[in-house]
């Protein structure tokens, strides 16, 4: 009999955690759940604002395939989780949450054919100026390095920053002429956020960082359409 109850006790537990996985997890994947963190709010608030509203916190934090789902979704929000009920959540201007590239490639895989963006996509001012950007070489180049970069190298700010002095896309900060509006991020000095959104092409492009024994060129034509930049850009 014994053997029989605690068969049966165990089939109940069994049971019982596949019931509460089985509304918990659908709960906990929902944006909102992400929101009744407070650090998180600010988060939330500037998705819902931004072009990948219809896409949830868990397609781009939570990597595919089991692996993925244990590492970010069962363990990592279980320890905020914790952290946020027993612990010192980290101040919602100094999160560093990461986003896989090929999670991104895996909405986005066109870009890595991509050379140079048609001006009719680019936001003003840029437009006037045009671009050149080879997305393939700048992952191919970030994999070499090995120091972590990525599509959110460039991109950090697409769904959690405000629109950069209204552009209707994040884009990094530009240094065109006619862009004369000054702009500076809602974040307060010396946080991890402030400096990310303050950072730009010149990151890499600085005239010191090597790739392949090489200084990057800081050149117009690296980035931009030769013919169109005129006098558009600061020297």
């Amino acid at each position: 009999m014994r053997r029989k109850s605690r068969a049966i006790v165990s089939v109940a537990i069994g049971v019982g955690a596949v019931a509460l996985g089985g509304v918990a997890i659908p709960l906990t994947n929902h944006p909102k759940f992400c929101a009744s963190c407070h650090t998180i709010k600010p988060s939330y608030d500037s998705w819902v604002q931004s072009s990948h509203k219809d896409v949830t916190c868990v397609d781009c934090h939570v990597r595919p395939g089991v692996k993925g789902w244990l590492q970010d979704k069962a363990w990592a929000g279980t320890k905020d989780v914790a952290i946020y009920l027993f612990g010192t959540p980290t101040d919602s201007h100094n999160l560093q949450a990461k986003v896989d590239s090929d999670v991104c490639i895996g909405c986005h895989r066109h870009i890595l054919r991509v050379s140079e963006v048609a001006p009719r996509d680019l936001p003003p001012p840029v437009k006037d100026v045009g671009l050149v950007m080879s997305h393939r070489k700048h992952m191919e180049a970030f994999a070499k390095r090995g120091m972590g970069e990525g599509c959110n190298t460039c991109h950090s700010g697409v769904v959690h920053e405000k629109p950069i002095k209204g552009y209707p896309i994040v884009i990094p900060r530009g240094h065109v002429k006619a862009d004369t509006r000054p702009w500076y991020p809602d974040h307060p000095e010396g946080s991890y956020l402030r400096e990310r959104a303050l950072a730009d092409c010149f990151r890499c492009h600085d005239g010191k960082t090597e790739y392949e024994g090489k200084i990057l060129s800081q050149k117009c034509e690296t980035c931009h359409i030769p013919e169109k930049v005129g006098e558009l850009l600061f020297n």
